[in-house]
């Protein structure tokens, strides 16, 4: 499976759930790449979002690519049963994972890309060693657990840091960066190095959020 830049993938836990075929359909003709789906077990993260039947229903409507960012602990127990509800890219917390060279191994064995996700006070540095075992390295710009919240402006170094670390490894990994995404700073990080960025709040709460969608992509 290819991966290409400068890519938007749309959170879905700031989505209408009274009326979720709707914003599917929405995200279906939109210009962004990926949904995003965050799941969260009430346990690593202070929330509770949905589970597998959600995420089966999201699939079976879906005509992208599904970007799953679990956010719970023992994630290894539950990878399979996402490779079977439609994940195409699956990221597991770094700090989740007692074992994250053999988690990160399982995922792609079952023919998922590998994504790890850093908390705000988590160090890039502390992926030297399975850099290159990962396809996506997801920088969190909030503390995870709930949608809506204000971008952290020390992402921008860490994102800095991160790009050193891949360049010096010659890792092929992309940067995905979620949380307090919006049309004023989506410029900058696409400059700052990232690839990917997630949008939930900044879409579902716009007037247009079709027109959003291509504003936060094209950084106008």
């Amino acid at each position: 499976m290819y991966i290409m830049s400068n890519l938007l993938s749309v959170s879905m836990l700031s989505a209408n759930f009274g009326n979720l075929n709707a914003d599917v359909e929405m995200v279906n003709k939109s210009e962004a790449d990926w949904f995003h789906l965050d799941i969260m077990d009430g346990v690593f993260v202070p929330n509770i979002s949905y589970g597998f039947p959600v995420m089966q229903a999201i699939a079976g409507k879906a005509q992208k690519p599904m970007d799953v960012h679990l956010m719970a602990v023992h994630p290894e127990q539950y990878l399979e049963a996402f490779k079977n509800a439609g994940a195409a890219y699956l990221t597991v917390h770094y700090e989740a994972c007692t074992h994250l060279h053999r988690t990160l191994k399982a995922i792609r064995d079952l023919g998922m890309k590998a994504g790890v996700a850093l908390n705000p006070h988590t160090s890039s540095a502390l992926l030297a060693d399975i850099i290159h075992d990962v396809d996506i390295v997801l920088v969190m710009s909030v503390n995870p657990g709930f949608s809506g919240q204000t971008f952290i402006a020390h992402t921008f170094r860490k994102i800095a840091e991160l790009k050193k670390l891949l360049q010096s490894e010659k890792s092929s990994a992309l940067i995905e960066v979620d949380g307090g995404i919006n049309t004023e700073n989506a410029v900058q990080l696409y400059e700052a190095g990232a690839d990917i960025l997630v949008a939930g709040h900044a879409v579902f709460s716009a007037a247009n959020p079709i027109e959003a969608i291509h504003r936060i992509k094209h950084n106008k």
